[in-house]
This record gives structure tokens, sequence and C-alpha cells, in this order.
């Protein structure tokens, strides 16, 4: 019953039985015409040396020939292979160009105090500069030390003070900014106001951004050698840190950065001295890097809460979305929206999240493929600080009657601080691709040329050549396919027989 089947299925007219019908009535040309068909390709072929392949010409001259053309071949695949590979490797190029303007926008300054808190609200008070290094830490990745020694004092301010919030205990009792603070302030020859400066909380505490992102208007300059100039009083006797938690210095400190971007101070904070006249002389500086393969930026990436990309906002959003999940609830130095870490959040939750951020490699930097990758363009602000004694012995008498306060006073309390420009000119680090796709092409091509004399043209009428001659093979095999099928049934047909044969 199977063999009758199987029979059957052979005897029908199927895809072969009709592809061998169609080339019964188009039969495919004889051997002559294809070697023809063969030596007319390699006579009008614009892929030089295949004409002198053929034709009555000597053995040596085709051997010779021969040669030069296997071997122009080999060179080409050589020559295209390590290009491709040269290309795919990503290769980029750094260029550095100085651009001069007549004008150009002045960054942002952020000023703090040293000395964070104002002594009479943290006098007998060290575990607020405890509570403190938990919160600051969240802006730089840093070991809290001291959990150990002082967890009996947390726990009983805890108990006591249930409704004690860090944040308004720092803007209420932290640095502040007015006219006894801010005694002079100068910008291009205009006078500025404490009012002119933005309150943001950094490390520091309470800080103060001057040309803040949400300034009225942008400040430019238009002259080298001048820019921001500031006095301040930082009232050493008001102000104080505990010298086993806090800053033993005394002065200002000041980060100079893009208007739309934070202040980071983590080791880029320049200090200044009491009774110390700082020189600040800026230049900007742009990098531009490409994005992956050739570089490490991500161009797609964008942040929740600050205006443009940077590691830095990058950094405190990943750590507020880690800290927001397991704590729920936000350090208010860190983006975002959400309740406020209270004392005991900030002691029990925040701070192991922190060390589970360190060690673990949560938030990193750096790379494509990290948590915050560098940004594609980047804005700079290199500074070149001298400093001078502030003031000499003739013009702080003068200084001092001004003032109305006394020359010890001035010694130990005010800063000045100037800020400027050393240069109408900002200079641009730029990564650029070393390899492009269209010059990819064009060097392929280039040799291409030079061993072969080919272009694409020449490539379309090899593949034409090719797919022709797979064609011809293709309608051979088909042709033999059903006779085979027919011999092989024709066997099946007389082994019954055989057998029979046999058993008689």
């Amino acid at each position: 019953m199977d063999q009758f089947e199987n029979s059957n299925i052979l005897e029908r007219p199927g895809l072969l039985a009709k592809l061998k019908l169609y080339f019964l009535k188009h039969p495919r040309p004889p051997i002559e015409d294809r070697k023809q068909y063969d030596l007319e390709f390699a006579n009008s072929t614009s892929f030089h040396g295949l004409h002198n392949l053929v034709g009555r010409r000597s053995r040596i001259r085709k051997v010779l020939w021969t040669s030069v053309v296997l071997g122009s071949v080999i060179i080409v695949c050589w020559q295209i292979c390590t290009r491709i590979i040269n290309y795919f490797s990503w290769p980029t190029t750094t260029s550095v160009t100085v651009q001069y303007v007549e004008n150009i926008e002045f960054p942002a300054v952020t000023f703090c105090n040293l000395n964070r808190f104002q002594t009479q609200a943290v006098a007998n008070l060290s575990v607020v500069f405890f509570l403190w290094g938990i919160v600051s830490a969240v802006l730089h990745i840093s070991s809290i030390e001291g959990s150990s020694k002082i967890a009996q004092d947390i726990a009983d301010f805890l108990q006591l003070n249930q409704n004690f919030s860090i944040k308004e205990f720092t803007r209420n009792n932290g640095f502040y900014l007015n006219k006894s603070t801010l005694l002079r302030c100068d910008f291009f020859g205009k006078p500025c106001y404490a009012e002119e400066f933005k309150h943001v909380f950094t490390e520091y505490g309470n800080c103060f951004t001057f040309n803040h992102d949400g300034a009225p208007a942008k400040k430019k300059v238009s002259l080298s050698g001048r820019g921001l100039s500031l006095l301040f009083d930082i009232k050493q006797s008001e102000f104080t840190d505990d010298p086993s938690l806090g800053f033993i210095d005394a002065g200002i400190t000041f980060v100079v950065h893009p208007p739309k971007e934070p202040p980071q101070f983590d080791g880029l904070g320049l200090s200044t001295p009491i009774g110390m006249h700082a020189h600040a002389s800026i230049k900007q500086l742009k990098t531009i890097i490409q994005e992956y393969p050739w570089g490490e930026c991500n161009p797609k990436l964008k942040l929740k809460y600050h205006p443009i990309y940077n590691t830095y906002g990058c950094l405190q959003e990943c750590k507020a979305r880690y800290i927001g999940k397991h704590c729920g609830c936000l350090p208010f130095l860190l983006p975002g929206k959400g309740r406020e870490c209270d004392l005991e959040k900030l002691y029990k939750c925040v701070s192991p999240a922190l060390d589970d951020i360190e060690i673990l490699g949560i938030c990193s930097v750096g790379r494509h493929n990290s948590t915050c990758p560098a940004p594609c363009e980047e804005i700079e602000y290199p500074a070149t600080v001298t400093y001078s004694t502030f003031a000499s012995k003739s013009s702080i008498k003068i200084l001092s009657n001004k003032l109305r306060k006394s020359v010890e006073y001035i010694r130990n309390n005010l800063v000045h601080i100037d800020v400027r420009y050393h240069d109408l000119n900002y200079k641009m680090t730029q990564q650029q691709k070393a390899l492009t796709t269209t010059e990819l092409l064009a060097d392929v091509g280039g040799q291409l040329g030079l061993f072969c004399g080919a272009s694409v043209i020449t490539i379309i009428e090899i593949l034409e050549y090719f797919i022709t001659n797979l064609f011809w093979i293709c309608i051979f095999m088909l042709m033999k396919t059903p006779e085979n099928c027919e011999r092989s049934q024709t066997t099946q047909k007389h082994i019954p027989y055989k057998k029979e044969i046999q058993e008689l």
C-alpha cells in the first residue's frame, strides 16, 4: 500500500516536472554559445587585464597576464579588508581650535563660606555636624566616620527633635548674604547686589550663585581683564564649624561653572583665605566628543531636573532614584519631587544606601555603557588663581575708616575676590571621526581603480556574469533531477519481482 502511494506522489506533475517542461520548450544554449559568451565577457568587461587571458596568444603571455590579474585581485582584496577593519575600529582625530570673539558670555560663580553654621545655633550640638555629614555625602560618595561613636547621641537627639528639619535649620542658621556680608559687588563697572544672587544648597550649606540660569539677562564681557569683583565679610565670630567634624579653615570657597549646570565643589572649589585678595583668571574650554562607538557619549540621554545633560547632574539624579526607591524619601540636596528624609531616615536608611551605591557601583561614570557617560558637549572654566595680601598698610587705614571697622577686623574677616577672563576667546577641543562612510567608499573605489581599473559598473558586470553561469548550472541540475527520480522509481518497481524469483 505504501509503495502504491509513493508511486502516485512521484507520478503527480510537481514543480520539477513543470520546470523540466519549461526548459524543454526553452532549451539552454549549446556549449559553443556559452564559450562565446565567456569570450565576449572577457573582451568587453571594464575589468582591466581579462582580455589578455583569452584569444590566440602564447602560453607564456597568458601565464604572465594570469599572474598579473590574480596578483592585482589579491592586493585589492587585502587593501579593502585592511580599510574595512580600520573603519570598524572606529578611529577618531582630535582638533584644537581657538575662536576669538568680540564679547563672551560670563559663567556662573557660586560662593560659600567655609564655616557653615552660626555659632549660637550649633553650640553644644555636635550631632548636627554629623547629620550634615550624612546629608552632604549624597553629593559626592564618601565614607561617613564616627557613626558608632555617637549612635546614642543620635538616638537621644531624635527623641527630643521629632520635627527637626536639617534643611530649614541650615537655611535659617547657615551663612547668609546681605549688605553686611557682601560689602561690595561690581560687574564690569556696574554695581551688583545680594538680591541678584541665587541661594543653593551644597555640601558647604548655604551658598549663593551669581549669574544663575534664571537671571534676568545674560552677563557678557567685551574686554579682557574685567569681570566680577566682590568683597565679602565672613563674620568669623558668628560662623564656626566643629574642628573635629567640620572645616577648620576660614574664608570663602567658590567654583566657576556654566549657568545651566549645578555647582560642583568636590575637588573643584577654589578657596580664598581671610585677609587675602584672590585674582582668578579664567578661560572657556569647550569639549565635543563623538557618540558611541567613536566616542563614549550618548546624545539621547536627557536629565529630568537639569536643563542640559552633565555627568554631575546625572549622578545626582541616579542617587536620588536609588535612595527614593529604597528609603521612600529624598535628601533635600538631591533633585526630585518627594518627601524630605527625616533624621531617622537619614541615619538608618540613607547612610547605608550610600554605602550600597559605592560598593555595588550602582551609579557609574565614564564609558558609554555606564550609568552616567561623558556628555557630548561640555563647557569648563579652568582658572589660574593668584593671591595678594588684602589690603596694603596705607590703603587698609582708608578702608578701615570707610567701613568703620578696625584694621584687625579687616585682616580676620574680609575676603576680596576678582573673577575675570584672561582673553576674549574660547578654546574648542573637538573629537572627530577619522574615517567616514563616504571616505571609506572613496578609498575602496580608489584601490579598485588603481589595481583593477574597476568601478561599480564593473562589479555589476561581474555579478551578471556569475549569476548567468549559476543560472545555467541550476538548469542542468533541474534537468537531471527528474531523470534520477524516474530511475529510482523503476528500480523500486523491479525489487518485488526480484524477491519473488529468489523465493521460487
